[in-house]
């Protein structure tokens, strides 16, 4: 059988030149976990096992769940976060681990802005009925965003000043050098589902008159200088990325002709990863389906330079789906995601169906098929 171009190997470029090599092209995207029951952003045992599992399963790039710049930043207040050294240290033996199995780690930096302050936790939200903004009894806290809207149908926001803006630029990249001494091999800025930067980016929400708001180059000004701000202090060996929403889905929102050209701009800020989700803004609107949002990664791919790694995610759960999807040039690489929460081993039976390499660890050698 031809070799599978989903499992060969890949390079993310980096600054220095060096690039960060992945053993084949099955990333493992970001997913919430809402488990820090302490509620002080640090990552516990969970955070080692769960993504660890995901190493023992053959991917290539595990990418953490959104992890907050800021306290106020959290999407919920049992999420992780990189605003303080005491959560470095607790990243640093995760990160030695996964990479001990053969995987790079990546850590989704992330801010929610408007959407931040809610329940996540499964028992708040199934047993005591708890959802939307966290109750001020329950330790609610005020959020910020571009523009103050009800867009999201939770506790409106409060416009960010200038000075909180430039403020939250720094938490990005303190966030960053954190993350590198925690030992991250990539950061993915979070840019998509609604989140912070998506509140800047899109018209739906972003309401401002001044520099940040109204036109294209405005919207667009927030994210510009947190990459600006993050790539001053990453390291040049190590590689930076980015999750897009490639489309609103709905009208007078942001758009994919948008994201390439954003994409672009990102690219010459020495971003090389981009990967290609939608949506989060407003109610859902757009198409369901198998691989219905691989149309977005294919759009951007075609737009950047040959060596920009651009991965498709979103309801891809089949090894010959995936396998096409890199093989006619859709993208790069493929981000698995809820179908990884079911079986962690994906890519080694997507391997094993495509007549590839497996990456277990030998201690599984009596389970090998």
């Amino acid at each position: 059988m031809p070799q599978s171009k989903l499992f060969s190997e890949v390079t993310i470029p980096t600054k220095s030149g060096a690039g960060l090599q992945l053993r084949n092209r099955v990333v493992l995207p970001p997913m919430c976990q809402y488990v820090v029951a302490q509620r002080d952003g640090i990552p516990t045992t969970w955070q080692l096992t769960h993504l660890g599992s995901m190493a023992h399963g053959g991917f290539s790039l595990i990418i953490t769940e959104a992890t907050a710049v800021a306290p106020e930043g959290r999407i919920s207040d049992r999420d992780t976060g990189l605003w303080n050294e005491e959560q470095v240290e607790a990243w640093k033996p995760i990160t030695q681990y996964i990479r001990s199995h053969g995987a790079a780690v990546g850590v989704q930096l992330a801010h929610a802005g408007a959407k931040a302050s809610t329940y996540g936790w499964l028992e708040d939200i199934e047993a005591a009925g708890k959802v939307g903004s966290i109750s001020d009894e329950d330790g609610g806290w005020e959020t910020f965003s571009a523009s103050s809207t009800d867009i999201f149908g939770l506790k409106p926001a409060t416009a960010m000043s200038i000075e909180q803006i430039q403020k939250s630029v720094q938490d990005w990249a303190r966030a960053a050098q954190r993350a590198d001494v925690a030992g991250f091999d990539l950061i993915q800025i979070h840019a998509a589902h609604g989140y912070l930067i998506h509140q800047f980016l899109s018209p739906l929400n972003n309401q401002r008159t001044d520099e940040y708001g109204g036109s294209f180059e405005n919207r667009t000004r927030y994210l510009r200088e947190l990459v600006s701000a993050i790539s001053a202090v990453w390291p040049e060996d190590k590689a930076l990325g980015i999750r897009f929403s490639g489309e609103d889905w709905l009208e007078g929102g942001w758009r994919l002709e948008d994201t390439v050209k954003l994409a672009k701009e990102m690219y010459d800020l020495g971003v090389r990863a981009f990967d290609l989700s939608s949506a989060g803004i407003g109610a859902y609107a757009g198409p369901t389906g198998p691989g219905y949002q691989v149309p977005l990664a294919q759009a951007v791919k075609q737009a950047l330079p040959e060596d920009a790694f651009v991965t498709a995610v979103g309801a891809i759960t089949d090894a010959i789906q995936a396998e096409q999807i890199v093989v006619t040039g859709q993208a790069d690489g493929v981000s698995i995601g809820r179908a990884a929460l079911g079986n962690p081993q994906w890519p080694n039976h997507a391997a094993q169906q495509l007549g590839a390499k497996k990456a277990y660890p030998v201690q599984y050698w009596r389970g090998r098929w």
